[in-house]
């Protein structure tokens, strides 16, 4: 549910679950959960050389779909709608057909998050009413409404810290007494994971419960805190080195013939002999200006730039006492800082640590820096693709929460 472009799934499909259903309202989000859902049916069949035909852009999407459904894959089982009270009994219904159709009566796992936005200490930072009234408040509602229809052996819902404190906490305690009600378990405590300890190079936070029916002896499952091996250059630096404007969303060659250790490890490279979506945005020079300055800043002395250091000429607005910190530098030399769909609107927050370039991160960097492999596909235009990948899970943390969901299950 809120299945986004796949994050979660990806870890999910790497330890062998069947999904039988993934519910997303974005239809560029959607696009690519079909795609990627694709390359692991294909995949099973040992037809991905489809798969990178598509890639490649040597298929259209159209050709692409047919040569799917001649080889008996018609159908991604993605319900691209959002999920409302006037759409939630019919998506319900989808799904059980979708189960109907697999001849299966039984869900053993529901995962996903609602859009965290509304929980978010940033997004309430900036909104008025602290995102009181917004809406997406509520959408965890829809997600237990589908834990009482489907009685799942576990769940899994991933969202922001900021769950928490969310209109005072209340918010927190409701979701806790509901699903008590509902015959779940999940530890009162809240269980805050950390994506650098599943491999990822990126300091990125999120609250994980997991919850099983009462009638199961199971324990929240023993997730590792691992000290972080690899840094962000590790990641980047095979990526051909970028003007602002240029590159392509097509097929690049790789500026390094042999992958770091970190890419082979983890299967980020894997295999292949060009990639896509690496295509700098445009800047303007007084950007550039700005970001060179971060820049030396952050390699010189590890200090971040605050806007009211700016020289005068450098300056746009008067506003000189909040958001200081809007332009940051990513970490080549550790982990990066968490990143956020923001990104999609501009790259002032997630500046590339190379001066030379002097540029904001493209969609194959983010993407890495979230450990997509570099075979995942992100449909859309850019700003779309920003969006997805900033809102995702990183599949290596999903991977790792995936294998502790797998060890319960084999346990009960």
């Amino acid at each position: 549910m809120f299945a986004g472009a796949g994050g979660l799934t990806e870890g999910f499909f790497r330890k062998n679950f069947d999904i039988i259903s993934h519910i997303e309202m974005s239809p560029y989000a959607a696009q690519t959960l079909e795609t990627r859902t694709l390359y692991h049916a294909l995949a099973a069949k040992g037809h991905q050389n489809i798969y990178y035909q598509y890639y490649y852009q040597k298929l259209s999407r159209e050709d692409f779909l047919e040569e799917c459904r001649s080889r008996d894959i018609p159908d991604a089982s993605v319900i691209n709608q959002k999920l409302s009270q006037d759409t939630e009994c019919s998506i319900i219904n989808q799904v059980r057909e979708r189960l109907t159709e697999r001849n299966r009566d039984t869900v053993d796992v529901i995962i996903g998050g609602p859009p965290c936005q509304a929980y978010s200490l940033i997004g309430r930072a900036r909104d008025q009413r602290g995102m009181l009234d917004d809406p997406r408040n509520y959408l965890y509602l829809h997600y237990l409404r589908f834990i009482e229809e489907f009685k799942p052996e576990i769940f899994v819902f991933e969202n922001v810290p900021g769950l928490l404190s969310a209109k005072g906490g209340e918010i927190y305690s409701d979701l806790l007494k509901r699903i008590n009600d509902l015959g779940y378990i999940t530890p009162s405590e809240p269980h805050i994971l950390n994506a650098c300890d599943f491999g990822v190079v990126q300091d990125r936070k999120r609250i994980i419960f997991i919850g099983w029916r009462k009638e199961h002896d199971f324990d929240y499952p023993v997730f590792e805190r691992n000290e972080p091996r690899y840094k962000v250059r590790d990641v980047l630096g095979d990526l051909p080195e970028l003007e602002p404007g240029t590159g392509t969303d097509g097929p690049q060659s790789y500026r390094v013939g042999c992958p770091s250790k970190y890419l082979r490890e983890y299967y980020i490279r894997n295999g292949q002999k060009s990639v896509r979506h690496h295509i700098a945005r445009n800047h303007v020079e007084r950007d550039r200006e700005i970001y060179r300055i971060a820049i030396r800043m952050w390699n010189d002395g590890k200090k971040r730039l605050r806007y009211n250091q700016l020289p005068d000429h450098l300056k746009t607005h008067a506003n000189q006492s909040s958001f200081l910190d809007r332009y940051k530098v990513v970490d080549s030399n550790g982990l990066s800082h968490s990143i956020v769909a923001h990104i999609s609107r501009d790259g002032h927050y997630f500046i590339h640590p190379d001066i030379n370039q002097a540029r904001s991160l493209t969609v194959r960097e983010v993407a890495r820096i979230q450990s997509f492999p570099d075979n995942y596909l992100f449909e859309g235009p850019r700003t779309a693709q920003y969006v997805q990948i900033g809102n995702a899970v990183p599949p290596l943390m999903a991977a790792g929460i995936a294998r502790g969901i797998a060890d319960l299950l084999k346990s009960n």
